[in-house]
């Protein structure tokens, strides 16, 4: 479940956070008594404060009686700090991205054992593209989320391998071959998919380093830009360039 705020004891913003936080990639609409379950509150409790939350915008009650979040909830979560700063300045070097390669691009941060996207644009070929901007996907089978995952603390590693769920028939699901790819990420530089994530789609991406060095020891790893592209057999080395080129910019401007 996604709630852990137990019933006893639960002040009332705890217990209105438990509803929000009974949302996320997987479940985007429930039904009251799915976010009842999910927010581990008794059904008359979550519909009141579901009700009060409804008035107030941070939820919206379908014609069908489901529940989703509201776009106030969005426009608040903009105004975070690592979200607000982060996209302003990576948005002309994205933009640039996009120029050269016509394909989709992202910026994309971790949130514990996930991908974050913070930016999309969305690329000229038809290519299944499950990412939005706000959603979280699983870090072993985005090419930003191996990056991201290359550069994580240990315990975030180890907590992603214990569970590597099989999202298409090419997804990395054994450990230790995820551990040598991640090696070969912090080696390269950049991390690569084949129809991982999605049947169709391939991806490739590189770090976003806070700080530029010979060394890179006062330096982190606080983003990944990638692309997304039906193939990565031909315009490897030009997507390539064009990424490391957009991710050194983005990467001086937020170290200034």
């Amino acid at each position: 479940m996604a709630g852990n705020t137990s019933t006893a004891g639960a002040t009332v913003v705890s217990r209105a956070l438990a509803l929000l936080y009974a949302f996320d990639e997987q479940h985007r609409r429930l039904t009251l008594t799915e976010l009842a379950t999910r927010a581990q509150l008794p059904v008359p409790t979550a519909y009141r404060m579901a009700r009060e939350l409804v008035a107030g915008g941070a939820l919206v009650r379908r014609a069908g009686g489901e529940y989703v979040v509201g776009r106030r909830m969005w426009d608040i979560g903009l105004l975070a700090p690592v979200q607000t700063g982060l996209r302003q300045v990576a948005s002309p070097f994205l933009t640039d991205i996009h120029a050269a390669t016509l394909a989709t691009v992202h910026l994309a941060i971790r949130d514990g054992s996930h991908v974050l996207y913070l930016e999309r644009l969305s690329g000229k070929a038809s290519v299944p593209v499950v990412s939005r901007v706000g959603s979280r996907l699983p870090l072993h089978a985005t090419g930003v989320g191996k990056v991201l995952l290359a550069h994580a603390p240990e315990e975030v590693v180890e907590q992603v391998l214990a569970g590597l769920p099989r999202l298409t028939p090419y997804t990395i699901v054994q450990p230790a071959r995820l551990r040598e790819q991640l090696a070969t990420v912090r080696r390269d530089g950049y991390a690569t998919t084949v129809e991982e994530m999605t049947l169709g789609a391939c991806s490739l991406a590189v770090p976003v380093w806070s700080a530029h060095g010979e060394d890179r020891s006062d330096a982190a790893v606080v983003a990944a830009v990638g692309v997304v592209v039906p193939s990565l057999k031909r315009d490897r080395s030009r997507l390539l360039a064009a990424l490391q080129v957009a991710a050194q910019g983005i990467g001086r401007s937020i170290s200034r």
